[in-house]
């Protein structure tokens, strides 16, 4: 994988599944271009994109953590999923994913909960309802504490976030689909991806984390 700075690598599309599967294992053909392939091609992408996405976020949580022995966890893990990407079709459709999240999970966690903690997440001050898996969907959220919330898979659809400040807020796995981020700073919010940020509405005064393209679909006026 390329050389993220900050926050880890550059952002591509599907965290680049699709050009390691299309160049390394089919030559660089499409399935278009072979119809034949289409079905080990698509069953290939899925895994490598599984991988790319959990390397992702190791390489941020490698970054983000005030811990050297977890950022040598997370170099290690990055390092076997790497691996793990070069294998041929077949030992890509055999690999257990359940089991190499299993894996990944408490680095992610772990570093997630140092994160939040240097933003006094854990002072008992935090809204009860901000916790991982909330459905907040069309919440106003403007005016809350939102610094070091625990959001993980959170429902955000359509959640108004203009103007809020989501620093150390863990966002992975959250559904930001129709979410107004207006004017939000989320620049150092945890685990963003890049087609978390394509779903939401923001603008021109958005911060976005280092790394992570502005969505095209955002107006720059």
């Amino acid at each position: 994988m390329p050389s993220r700075g900050f926050r880890g690598c550059t952002v591509f599309d599907c965290f680049g599944a699709g050009q390691a599967v299309s160049q390394r294992l089919f030559a660089g053909a499409s399935w278009r271009d072979r119809p034949d392939t289409r079905g080990r091609m698509f069953s290939a992408f899925a895994v490598v994109k599984e991988l790319h996405e959990m390397m992702w976020h190791l390489l941020e949580a490698q970054q983000r953590t005030y811990d050297p022995e977890l950022a040598d966890d997370a170099r290690e893990l990055v390092a076997s999923l790497a691996s793990l990407t070069r294998r041929s079709v077949d030992e890509l459709e055999s690999l257990e994913i359940d089991g190499i999240r299993a894996r990944v999970r408490p680095v992610l966690l772990e570093v997630s909960e140092e994160v939040r903690a240097s933003y006094f997440a854990d002072d008992g001050r935090m809204n009860p309802d901000l916790v991982p898996g909330a459905d907040l969907a069309g919440t106003d959220l403007r005016g809350r504490r939102l610094c070091g919330a625990d959001l993980r898979n959170a429902l955000l659809i359509g959640a108004d976030l203009r103007g809020c400040d989501l620093a150390g807020a863990d966002l992975l796995g959250a559904d930001l689909r129709g979410a107004r981020v207006e004017n939000a700073d989320l620049s150092l919010a945890l685990y963003l991806t890049g087609p978390q940020l394509a779903a939401a509405h923001g603008n021109r005064h958005t911060r976005v984390p280092t790394g992570v393209p502005v969505p095209r679909s955002w107006p720059s006026e």
